[in-house]
Order: structure tokens, then sequence, then C-alpha cells
């Protein structure tokens, strides 16, 4: 290999770097990836990994918080499809709605047995 490939150039001018340029390279390259952590909110982070109870705590409520959205969106989900069954039972088709009213019978009926 010669000696001028061996020497370091700056990929976007394509020139030969004395030492201050290397510096200055390397000093631009810091400056960006601490930026980066910066907006990564690293140091946030490794502050909740050195306070167990607060990681603690804020993942019992993030799953608290999960656990009602879950519930929420499934009793939205299911009351909308009892309803689209209860319609589609209403409209008497052959041999479909008789199993449709089947089921909205059943689903009622442990509806009723719950509420006592």
């Amino acid at each position: 290999m010669k000696r001028s490939e061996a020497r370091q150039t700056d990929p976007e001018e394509g020139a030969e770097l004395g030492p201050e340029e290397k510096l200055n390279v390397v000093y631009r390259l810091t400056r960006e990836l601490a930026q980066q952590m910066e907006k990564s909110r690293i140091a946030q982070y490794t502050e909740l990994l050195f306070s167990p109870w607060r990681l603690i705590w804020l993942n019992l409520l993030s799953g608290a918080a999960r656990g009602v959205g879950i519930a929420l969106g499934f009793t939205f989900f299911a009351a909308t499809i009892i309803y689209i069954l209860q319609v589609l039972g209403a409209l008497n088709l052959p041999i479909i709605g008789d199993y449709i009213a089947d089921i909205v019978r059943i689903v009622q009926h442990q509806l009723e047995l719950k509420t006592y």
C-alpha cells in the first residue's frame, strides 16, 4: 500500500487531513453524537435505572393504564359485535338468522345471570 493511500482523507472533500483537521473532525463527530444522545434522552433513562422504586411505580401505572384501555376497548368491540348480530338476527335471514338468534339469546341469558 502506498503512503498516500494510508493517510486519512475527509470523505466530503477528498483532501488529506492534517492533525488539526483530524481533531476538528473528531470534535464535530463527538458533538453530533452528544446531540443525538441528548435527543434520545439517555440521561433520563440511566437516572431511572438508578431509582428502582420509581421504575417500579412507573411500570405499575403504565400497566394499569394498559389494562383499563384493553378492557374498555374489548367492551366496545363486544357491544358492537352483539349489536350487529341483533340487527342481522332481525333481518330473518334463512339459515344464518337462526344461528345468530341463538347466539344473541345465549349472550343475553348469560348477561341476565350475572346481574342477579
